[in-house]
């Protein structure tokens, strides 16, 4: 490679300017230094797929492949497939899923590489369809990483790596066994670019090795200024102490009840004592944060928790560690504007210095002003909207997914929602993020608690969810990619898919009645408590809603 012939060939493209000649020179001749025949192969595949737009975007690509080549250290042959980043697309999962296969039909590459920590109980899982298991602390006093390898998670390696299929997993199995064909989360998550690069590495283990995950969620407490109505004790220290004084709603099953959480000794610790779990963190994090290729902290409420604002600085303090770390932050934008604005000061910084790979933010709603505002207890929506705006405005490098947790009683105002983000994706559309697209839409449907769910709303109520759907449609990104020639200020169709989803499970036969008796006369009982404890209430808050309470209230 010649590097006035390569600097000429991005001038001509027109992505660098004249007073960037010396500072792209360089990053040419550090790509020269560092590809290899693979990393060529990679970075070449992506700038025609157009993932890579600048020479600056090549060397950390570049970066990135050379860590993973470092870390996996096998032979490569003649076959390209090992060569990716990760696995996408139809033939490189099914390709993957024979060769995972070939290891065990239950080998999953998240039970080693992915964990989420849940440090106020003391709890792990990897992947979100088992549930947590508890850490003992036995285990810690061995190894601040026992956070990640309990005796119990190497068990399940390996009967991973013998070919059998760990009962908490059955969330995947079920999906393959109902379709051969089909492809699981236990495909999907091994294919991606925190599992997928390790493969052979975890394939030759024994099962017994204390690893250092690469991809890890962690909630450090459930310190939160908000009580939201589907929420629980474990996420919300504002439930906790709600249920400890006023204790559980009177629902057919006791909604937010603790005994079983003590019994089973994952109550949340509060966060103004001591916590074991937390203290060995912070002795694992050294170790862990240089072998980390995503980060995302939860909560409670992140943004109102120092030991979010402790990571921020050790990125800040340590710049040359880990600058090809994903990293994500949780947070309702609704806690004190002081640290809000601290917060975005610090990922402005982050950004602007390329000291991570990229960074989103991530925050919930799912529906508009005071319906909101009632389920969501604490949230002021125009400061939270507000706050959407400053990010987007300042970071101009990252990205924001609004979560919405559709449930019941979003019917009636998701449109604005759904609005809100297509103005988001076309007004702060730049060409510069990490992820292309400035605002994303997440749809899922609540699972919990179920007199919530959608099921319970009758026909002509979930009508309304068809035209949140078709709205989305009329925001499509092919509809925009041909104004803008580019599908970025746009929903994309996964995104669409989400919502397609939801409708279909919504309105799938319930093959029992009695549940659904059951569930409307909770949804009321809750409601009635809730507005009783938090001095709300419903029919005011939602008028259009009141011919459906009146006949749960009469069951």
């Amino acid at each position: 490679m010649n590097i006035e012939k390569d600097l000429l060939f991005w001038l001509q493209k027109g992505v660098i300017g004249q007073n960037e000649v010396e500072d792209v020179k360089k990053q040419i001749q550090e790509y020269i230094e560092i590809k290899t025949p693979r990393i060529e192969q990679e970075v070449n595949r992506m700038f025609h797929e157009k993932l890579i737009r600048t020479p600056k975007e090549r060397l950390k690509i570049a970066k990135k492949l050379k860590r993973y080549e470092a870390v996996k250290q096998v032979d490569y042959d003649d076959d390209q497939f090992w060569h990716l980043m990760s696995a996408d697309g139809l033939e490189n999962l099914k390709r993957l899923k024979t060769e995972l296969n070939k290891v065990g039909e239950g080998f999953c590459l998240a039970k080693w590489n992915q964990v989420t920590i849940h440090l106020q109980n003391g709890t792990n899982h990897s992947c979100h369809h088992p549930s947590p298991h508890k850490v003992p602390i036995e285990e810690l006093r061995g190894s601040p990483s026992a956070l990640h390898n309990t005796k119990y998670k190497k068990e399940l390696r390996k009967q991973m790596l013998n070919n059998e299929k760990p009962k908490e997993c059955d969330y995947c199995w079920k999906v393959e066994d109902s379709n051969p064909e089909s492809f699981s989360d236990r495909i999907m998550k091994s294919g991606e670019g925190w599992a997928f690069p390790y493969f052979h590495g975890i394939k030759k283990s024994t099962a017994l090795e204390d690893v250092i995950p690469s991809y890890v969620e962690i909630s450090f407490s459930n310190q939160c200024n908000m009580a939201c109505g589907y929420c629980d004790v474990k996420s919300s220290s504002r439930w906790q102490s709600e249920i400890e004084n006023l204790g559980p709603y009177p629902t057919s099953i006791h909604y937010n009840n603790t005994e079983w959480m003590k019994n089973g000794e994952i109550y949340p610790i509060p966060y103004t004592q001591p916590n074991p779990y937390r203290e060995a963190f912070w002795k694992w994090w050294p170790d862990l944060f240089p072998k980390l290729h995503t980060f995302r902290i939860t909560g409670g409420e992140p943004l109102i928790q120092k030991d979010t604002f402790k990571v921020l600085d050790y990125i800040i303090d340590n710049p040359t560690i880990n600058p090809q770390l994903e990293l994500s932050v949780n947070s309702n934008l609704s806690g004190p504007q002081d640290l809000i604005d601290e917060f975005i000061d610090k990922i402005k910084y982050i950004c602007d210095k390329d000291l991570v790979w990229n960074f989103g933010l991530f925050t919930s709603i799912e529906s508009w002003g005071k319906h909101a505002e009632y389920m969501r207890d604490g949230m002021d929506t125009d400061k939270f909207w507000s706050n959407c705006e400053n990010f987007l405005q300042r970071v101009p490098k990252g990205s924001l997914t609004l979560m919405s947790t559709y449930n019941a009683t979003s019917v009636f105002s998701f449109d604005q929602v759904i609005e809100r983000a297509a103005d988001y994706k076309r007004r702060f559309y730049n060409g510069k993020r990490y992820r292309h697209y400035a605002c994303m839409l997440d749809i899922s449907f609540i699972r919990q608690p179920e007199f919530l769910q959608l099921r319970i709303l009758p026909t002509d109520l979930l009508q309304k969810c068809h035209e949140h759907l078709a709205l989305m449609e009329k925001h499509s990104e092919e509809h925009y990619g041909n104004i803008f020639k580019h599908g970025h200020v746009g929903f994309y169709d996964f995104e669409r898919e989400k919502m397609r989803r939801m409708i279909d499970w919504a309105e799938s036969p319930l093959e029992d009645v009695d549940w659904l008796i059951r569930q409307r006369k909770d949804f009321v009982a809750f409601l009635d408590e809730f507005d009783k404890r938090r001095n709300k209430n419903f029919l005011e808050t939602f008028p259009e809603m009141e011919d459906f309470y009146n006949g749960c209230k009469s069951l």
